[in-house]
């Protein structure tokens, strides 16, 4: 006869089974969430970690202590994407010119070139760069941050710790992801399936409470020990443990070496402002210069967004600033960036060869690239204090969830950076996989990024702070909110709010928002008949967390949360 034990096991396995062909459904968006206040904003993806920002603003931190908890936060609360086994950048206006730093993982000391073949999975203990995130919120910590970084991290540490209550997005997150691994039944991943697993078995819904006492313990050692207890300590030496039973390439050497930078940001003017963004490693900051120095020359008509003649030229922009980050753009310690790609008059030279009347072919823009035919996740978060400190932040694990695998006893997901390098010399291909040599795997280089947090100034002052995931999309999603709040006069709300466009030079295609919308057809139509093969696409694009800065009387600081995947504004 079965024992109780059995028979509770065998129900828990049906229910598992069960909620495995449950069709896991995004929740519908709602309007943009919105928030005013005079002294201090934050902006992300969690209401909880919005929450843990706010308070340390009213404790009177600065924003780069409301970043720092704020991140620590979502590495809990998010944890497909927010982290402290990825990497990311933060931009901080702190004085006169804002900064950059850099916690981009790096590949690990015995990486090669030619490591991976055409079927290795990213899912797998060898696609883990060795992270940033921690060593990253350190530096900024010490250099501009004002608490004590253990008050800073232990918000995150009783989050883990008591739970909290989850919303409709979070129970989406970890169900989409639960319902992915139970279907590959991949042995690397069964730490996730306990470690965020409902304890039932069953589905994960609005309401639930969520508690990590792993990760709770993790963040309790970095709290107490500092950034050591990650790179060098107990935490340390259960990441390597894993790598060695996993075949993984990371060492307590790659670990114990890795440093965070302080980098000058890259910036360009663009309508009377001036625009900051992260330099390479991240690709970022440039491509969307690129782009707005070309639409500077193209001259958007300002009294109509959606226009077939406004979409071709922001199209046609987006594509040119594409071609430029795959031909050149790398880690600066690796590879030789050329100075002239920000600069007005190579633009002038870029928007010269746009037809008004026609799409340009992605493969006219080749050069010499090799070419064949071929047969993400991130979150963003925004803060601003009551002296006017900005901080734009944007960090990630690459894919959702990353490498979908969890440090034993450790509690935190690992990233899968290894996969943003470009895995085949000489492979670029019309599917969209870039073989370009700027980012090529190499020992201890950064990856090539994506990733856009920016700050814009206008005399000398704070003006908007933005930034979004996605993948490649994150430079257009970027791009499409810097041009409504400035071009097209939009309040905040509506920039984040309107429909979005992106092209990424390959594949040769257009995605827009609201193609199947009626109020787009005509501006569809003339992109068509331009010779633009326009689609929908298959999920909203990014999730920009803003923040404006408002001139006038009444609340000075206005933020808003996408609509996208959720978020929450918290001011005070």
């Amino acid at each position: 006869m079965m024992n109780i034990r059995n028979i509770l096991a065998m129900l828990a396995l049906v229910v598992s089974l069960a909620a495995c062909q449950t069709v896991v459904t995004r929740p519908a968006m709602e309007p943009v969430k919105t928030a005013a206040a005079d002294q201090g904003m934050v902006v992300s993806v969690t209401s909880q970690s919005s929450r843990v920002g706010r308070e340390v603003l009213e404790r009177g931190g600065n924003a780069v202590d409301a970043a720092v908890a704020t991140a620590f936060a979502l590495a809990v609360t998010w944890p497909e994407a927010g982290n402290i086994a990825g990497g990311g950048f933060m931009m901080i206006a702190a004085e006169d010119e804002p900064v950059c730093i850099d916690y981009r993982e790096t590949a690990p000391g015995a990486a090669t070139r030619r490591m991976y073949d055409a079927d290795a999975s990213r899912h797998d203990y060898r696609a883990v760069g060795v992270p940033g995130t921690v060593a990253g919120l350190a530096l900024a910590h010490e250099k501009y941050g004002m608490l004590p970084w253990r008050d800073l991290v232990m918000p995150a540490v009783e989050l883990a710790r008591d739970g909290f209550k989850i919303d409709q997005w979070q129970a989406y997150s970890m169900n989409a992801v639960l319902q992915k691994i139970q279907r590959e039944s991949n042995a690397l991943t069964e730490n996730l399936q306990r470690v965020y697993g409902k304890p039932d078995g069953s589905a994960w819904k609005r309401g639930d409470t969520l508690k990590l006492p792993e990760l709770a313990r993790t963040l309790k050692l970095i709290a107490n020990e500092g950034p050591s207890a990650f790179y060098q300590g107990d935490i340390a030496d259960q990441i390597v443990a894993d790598m060695q039973r996993h075949n993984g390439l990371i060492t307590k050497k790659d670990l114990a070496g890795y440093r965070a930078i302080i980098r000058k940001p890259i910036h360009g003017t663009f309508q009377g402002y001036d625009v900051y963004g992260p330099p390479p490693p991240s690709s970022g900051g440039a491509t969307l210069i690129i782009a707005l120095n070309i639409l500077e020359h193209l001259q958007l008509d300002p009294t109509d967004r959606y226009s077939s003649e406004n979409t071709h030229r922001i199209a046609e922009a987006m594509r040119r600033a594409f071609r430029d980050r795959a031909a050149y753009l790398g880690d600066p310690d690796f590879v030789n960036i050329p100075s002239h790609l920000t600069q007005k008059s190579y633009a002038a030279q870029l928007a010269s060869n746009v037809d008004p009347d026609s799409a340009t072919q992605s493969e006219a823009l080749l050069g010499d690239i090799r070419f064949s035919r071929a047969g993400v996740d991130t979150t963003h978060f925004s803060v601003i204090d009551s002296q006017g400190m900005a901080v734009s932040n944007t960090y990630t694990l690459e894919q959702s969830w990353g490498s979908r695998m969890v440090v034993t006893r450790g509690g935190f997901v690992l990233n899968n950076e290894m996969g943003d390098f470009n895995w085949f010399p000489g492979g670029t291909n019309d599917r969209g996989r870039v073989g370009t040599a700027p980012n090529l795997i190499e020992p201890g280089k950064r990856m090539l990024s994506s990733q856009c947090p920016v700050i814009l100034k206008r005399d000398g002052e704070v003006a908007l702070i933005t930034g979004s995931p996605g993948g490649r999309t994150i430079i257009n999603t970027v791009l499409n909110v810097v041009l409504n709040h400035t071009v097209f006069d939009m309040p905040l709300a509506e920039s984040i709010e309107a429909p979005r466009l992106h092209h990424q030079w390959f594949p040769d295609v257009l995605r827009y928002e609201a193609m199947d919308d009626p109020g787009h057809t005509a501006a569809v139509a003339g992109l068509e008949s331009r010779g633009h093969h326009v689609v929908s696409p298959s999920s909203p694009q990014g999730s920009a967390h803003s923040i404006a800065v408002v001139p006038g009387d009444g609340p000075r600081y206005l933020g808003v949360a996408d609509k996208r995947r959720g978020g929450s504004a918290q001011g005070y």
